[in-house]
This record gives structure tokens, C-alpha cells and sequence, in this order.
């Protein structure tokens, strides 16, 4: 019986492309490389702050001064985080109704570990019970290792869980576990690119209202 959601947190939960590109910007102007869109960002994000920072470098890793640009940004996002990061709307009644009917709640998130749990006590406080992002010594997403970190916890099991995300990294999460994965079109990919992620359509909602109905039913069947 499925008793536990783990959620992405960018692009899921909160919108966070802004603020990630502003950051990113910031670093680029300060080293003298070219800046990016917000939409340019949109399609890099998913892995990580190191997996980021190459990914808009034109040299990636290779970068001779890539360490430096990626402390600088993870400094920068540090103390900016917040700066123009919300909730997508409806986001908060979801995770209220969901707690409401006794399901357990956690994040596990590829944002550097500080920020989860900075941005979650802030807007998420009342309702997600653990927080996880990427640390030294633990494997980030989609390897499933946050994941069974979440579970285990939450006194919870994968077989009793799902996993709520809106990208094709959090598809290869939940398969890797493996778990039944929801995902969100709210957020930084298409619905027709989740579909082509190997996302199911019967497992996809468009607005937070749908998450506990389609919960119900999982648990129902399960």
C-alpha cells in the first residue's frame, strides 16, 4: 500500500530557474565567458550544480578554471537562493492535502544539500518531514542511493512509495530504485518530453490538485 511521496524539488516543487540563472550568469560575467537564457538553463539543470556549470562552459571540465567557476556559483546561489524562487502555484494546498491524508513526505533533490533544506524549511516547513540533497560521499540522482536514504528514514520501503518529478533524470531515479514514478508537467520539460523520457501517461498531472486523487488510486491498486 503506497504510504510515502518523495519529491523532486526544482522544477517540481519550487520554481527555481531564475534564481539558478541569475547565479549562473553572475559567474559567467565574472570569469568572461557569454551568459545565458533562461530557457538555455532550462534544458541543463537536472544533475547538478557540477553537472551545470560544465554544461555551460564551451569547455566544459576541461575548463582550466572550472573548480573556481563552480565554488563561485555554488557562493553565489548560496546567499541568492531566494532572491526570486517561489512555489508553483497550487504547490503548497498539494503537499497540505497529501499530509492531510496521512501520506509521509521527503525531498530528495541534485541541489547542493544547504539549499534543500534551506529553501524546504522555508516554504515546506509544515508538511515535508526529510530533506535530501547532493553531499560529499553519496551518490546524486538517478542513482538511487538519496532515495533509499529517504525510505529508510521514513520507516518506508519502495515498494510502499512513489516518486514525484518533472524531468527524465527523475525517471532514471525511480527506475533505478525501482518505484513508480509521477511526473509533473508544471515544470522544466515538456509534457512531449517527458513522454519521449519514458514517462507514462497515465502517471502525469498538470496541476497539484491531481497528485492525491491519482495517489488514491495507486494505493487502491496497490
Amino acid at each position: 500500500m503506497i504510504d510515502t511521496v518523495i519529491f523532486d524539488l526544482d522544477g517540481t516543487l519550487l520554481n527555481t530557474l531564475e534564481d539558478l540563472t541569475d547565479s549562473v550568469n553572475a559567474v559567467m560575467e565574472q570569469y568572461g565567458f557569454p551568459v545565458h537564457t533562461m530557457e538555455e538553463i532550462r534544458s541543463r539543470v537536472g544533475n547538478g550544480a557540477a553537472k551545470l556549470i560544465e554544461r555551460v562552459l564551451p569547455r566544459g571540465f576541461e575548463e582550466p578554471a572550472y573548480e573556481d567557476i563552480l565554488a563561485a556559483f555554488r557562493e553565489h546561489y548560496r546567499i541568492h537562493c531566494e532572491d526570486k524562487t517561489m512555489p508553483y502555484e497550487g504547490v503548497v494546498q498539494m503537499l497540505a492535502a497529501v499530509k492531510q491524508a496521512g501520506y509521509r513526505m521527503a525531498v530528495v533533490s541534485n541541489k547542493p544539500d544547504p539549499a534543500v533544506k534551506q529553501l524546504c524549511a522555508k516554504f515546506f516547513g509544515d508538511y515535508v518531514q526529510k530533506t535530501f540533497g547532493d553531499s560529499d560521499g553519496i551518490k546524486r540522482k538517478p542513482a538511487p542511493d538519496l532515495v533509499y536514504r529517504a525510505l529508510a528514514e521514513l520507516s518506508s520501503e519502495a515498494s510502499c512509495a512513489v516518486y514525484v518529478g518533472d524531468s527524465e533524470v527523475d525517471l532514471q531515479t525511480a527506475a533505478s530504485v525501482p518505484m513508480t514514478c509521477i511526473s509533473v508537467t508544471w515544470g522544466f520539460r515538456t509534457p512531449e518530453q517527458l513522454l519521449a523520457a519514458g514517462a507514462c501517461g497515465d502517471r502525469m498531472i498538470r496541476t497539484g490538485q491531481e497528485l492525491l486523487p491519482l495517489l488514491d488510486l495507486l494505493r487502491r491498486e496497490g
